[in-house]
């Protein structure tokens, strides 16, 4: 659902809130679903989507503040398991539906939430969690750092060209029913799960959010369409997309809006780009949300003319230092004494020593000195391999205490494969 938000309770500085949070009941969804769609304009989304949200919400892992019969705050917490390097699914909490009334701001609401919410999160056994923010500002002080990153492009395809691999021919192509091959296109999906860190296991449910098509969501555009890709017989990839018409003067100018894109191969991969766009009358792609190293950049005759853009996507915060950092593998051997900081979680501060390769790792209490100084923010940054911890260091955010500790670290702590959230929550 990508809806994070919350007040500003300032810097670290916790008030006394309406009431304490509680767990969520089934009778009081519509109440606390409303509180949250009042805080992100007043707006409700089309019925389809809110009937998939109820049903997908999770009450048992679910809060909100209440003054009376008045839900002044809401937060919830989806179990999802998420890929991290070396392949691994670790569970991991997705925080969504982040709110709190206008009424309420500054009075510790979203603060009080985040105390339950991450004591609960440590109390279910989840060494992580994730969101994404509709306002990155508020949560740094909570302990989530900028993970992920995603690429978005508008691309000119009527003067950009795209150079494709080997192979790219023998890959057929056939428009089918979205709904209708949602089973095929999940099961592509779901073998591309482990090769990429921050990806998400689908929860039964998920895969219907991808086949979503009220016409208020359409913004001008067609129905979801979708083609599903084929090579030696089997399904290798799909793309779903809608296609916008528009004429100018000098002919047609419509535009191609990507909605989701996979492919086993690069040559699948390759084949579903030049579908679209050679799409007729259309000389604009538009892409959003998309891997920050996908191969189309390299592919085509004009980057500049693709106007990529980047932006923030997964922030991840360390419930459990020492479960999170054993669950992942590292590209290179590390040996390392982290001094992590984390005032709002403090049972992670203090020392931890890291040691792993690319065959597994073990992260334990010591009493050794320390060769990184960090906040548990910064940790959450690294994690998936996607921000180097040379980068944070440069920037102030780490410190190195013993000489070499910090390239060894970094070096280890990389990803081969850019991390990338595939979908909201």
């Amino acid at each position: 659902m990508g809806r994070s938000t919350g007040d500003d309770d300032g810097d670290g500085v916790t008030t006394t809130a309406a009431a304490e949070p509680r767990a969520l009941r089934r009778e009081e969804w519509e109440t606390w679903y409303g509180t949250l769609i009042r805080a992100f304009g007043g707006i409700a989304g089309p019925a389809e989507e809110l009937e998939l949200f109820r049903e997908l919400t999770q009450v048992d892992r679910s809060i909100g503040v209440w003054e009376g019969e008045e839900c002044v705050g809401t937060a919830g917490a989806f179990a999802f398991r998420m890929t991290v390097p070396g392949g691994a699914q670790v569970p991991a909490a997705g925080v969504t539906m982040v709110s709190v009334a206008a009424t309420h701001r500054r009075r510790g609401v979203l603060t009080s939430m985040m105390r339950r919410q991450l004591d609960d999160v440590r109390s279910w056994g989840e060494p992580l969690a994730v969101l994404t923010a509709s306002e990155p500002a508020i949560y740094g002080r909570f302990g989530y750092g900028a993970a992920t990153f995603e690429l978005g492009a508008e691309i000119d395809t009527s003067r950009v060209r795209l150079s494709v691999p080997p192979g790219t021919d023998d890959v057929r192509l056939r428009y089918a029913a979205p709904a209708e091959v949602l089973d095929a296109c999940e099961a592509v999906y779901a073998r591309l799960v482990p090769a990429r860190p921050g990806m998400l296991a689908r929860r039964p449910g998920w895969e219907r959010l991808g086949v979503l098509d009220p016409e208020s969501g359409r913004d001008g555009a067609s129905p979801l369409q979708c083609v599903l890709a084929r090579r030696g017989g089997e399904v290798t990839g799909f793309a779903r997309f809608r296609v916008r018409p528009a004429w100018g003067t000098q002919g047609p100018k419509g535009t191609v809006v990507l909605d989701a894109l996979a492919g086993l191969d690069p040559a699948t991969e390759a084949a579903l780009w030049r579908f679209l766009y050679d799409i007729d009358l259309t000389s604009t792609l538009t892409v959003r949300g998309r891997p920050v190293d996908e191969a189309w950049q390299h592919q085509v005759s004009d980057v500049r003319r693709c106007r990529p853009a980047l932006r923030d996507a997964l922030y991840v915060r360390l419930v459990d230092v020492g479960a999170a950092l054993a669950a992942r593998t590292y590209q290179a051997p590390v040996d390392v004494v982290f001094e992590v900081e984390d005032a709002f979680c403090p049972w992670n501060a203090g020392r931890w020593r890291l040691s792993g390769d690319a065959k597994g790792a073990s992260c334990e209490r010591t009493a050794d000195a320390a060769d990184l100084v960090l906040s548990v923010r910064e940790l959450g940054a690294a994690y998936l391999g996607g921000v180097s911890l040379g980068s944070l260091a440069a920037a102030g955010r780490a410190r190195e205490v013993r000489s070499g500790a910090l390239a060894a670290a970094s070096v280890g702590f990389g990803s081969d494969v850019a991390p990338w959230l595939p979908h909201g929550f």
